[in-house]
């Protein structure tokens, strides 16, 4: 049986993650309208990604008799000025979501709950390579330069991403 407080916190991160889903689709958009198609790729596979996050979530607290919660989710943004910003914004965005996770492993551990503790390893673990991905792709992007030759090949190479069977 999941505590009330881990089950409030926990669909409270469902919404933290669709709003991570939402964000990605909408720098997806943003990209494909600018032409970068390799770009919104990446971010689509991304949103994808967020969204099984959020359904590990929802499956937890469902399978420890728990009630799921759905939050309204905010408008994200939907115009970067450049790459580079979006990307940087993506990786500040993962700071984020690794910080909420951080909270609720420290709740699991108030609450004396091991089975929320146990599923929140792999997010912890989820985090450090989501934290990874943005940053490489925003050093990436400095060295290659916000324009030119070196944007059309960063471009065709985030394009190569595809979904990750988890």
């Amino acid at each position: 049986m999941i505590t009330k407080k881990m089950e409030a916190a926990l669909n409270e991160q469902i919404k933290e993650e669709l709003a991570s889903a939402y964000l990605y689709l909408s720098m997806s958009a943003h990209f494909a309208a600018e032409g970068w198609d390799g770009m919104a790729g990446w971010m689509r596979v991304q949103a994808g990604e967020e969204q099984e996050h959020a359904m590990r979530l929802f499956d937890h607290i469902v399978d420890r008799g728990g009630k799921v919660k759905l939050h309204a989710l905010a408008a994200p943004e939907t115009k970067w000025a450049s790459p580079l910003a979006a990307f940087k914004a993506a990786y500040k965005h993962e700071q984020h979501i690794t910080g909420c996770i951080h909270g609720l492993v420290e709740l699991a551990q108030k609450e004396k709950d091991h089975a929320a503790g146990a599923m929140l390893q792999w997010f912890v673990t989820e985090q450090v390579e989501e934290e990874d991905h943005a940053s490489k792709v925003v050093q990436l992007l400095e060295r290659m330069g916000t324009e030119g030759r070196g944007l059309v090949i960063a471009d065709r190479e985030l394009g190569r991403r595809v979904a990750e069977k988890e």
